[in-house]
């Protein structure tokens, strides 16, 4: 993958100032805890979606976006940030598009992570 694509999705100028910081093996660490506790966040959002729970799935998607955010997995946070946004009038027509956008995409965007941060190690 080249870096204009993995630049769509992980936060590359982020993630290079972690890993300045930090180092890759340090963040690293964050991205496996982060990969054991994603099935209980993707869990989290499609019950509230399935319960048509509007306030808990807005709550969800924000710890989601933060979540995401710390580890530098771009897409799926800005997918989050969509998601949290109940109040927006696109909300309800776009909200199983962005749903769908964090369950098809997190498990390739955590290996493309990994793999990016392994290299870097």
């Amino acid at each position: 993958m080249n870096t204009v694509e993995l630049d769509t999705i992980l936060d590359i100028n982020t993630l290079d100032q972690y890993c300045s910081a930090i180092g890759a093996g340090t963040l690293l660490k964050s991205v496996v805890l982060f990969e054991q506790l994603m099935p209980e966040y993707v869990d989290s959002l499609v019950s509230a979606h399935g319960e048509n729970d509007k306030e808990t799935l807005c709550a969800e998607a924000h710890k989601f976006k933060g979540a995401a955010g710390s580890v530098g997995l771009k897409r799926i946070q800005e997918f989050a940030q969509l998601l949290q946004h109940g109040e927006e009038a696109s909300w309800e027509l776009s909200k199983q598009s962005w749903l769908d956008g964090i369950t098809q995409n997190v498990e390739n965007d955590l290996q493309q992570l990994k793999h990016y941060l392994e290299n870097r190690a």
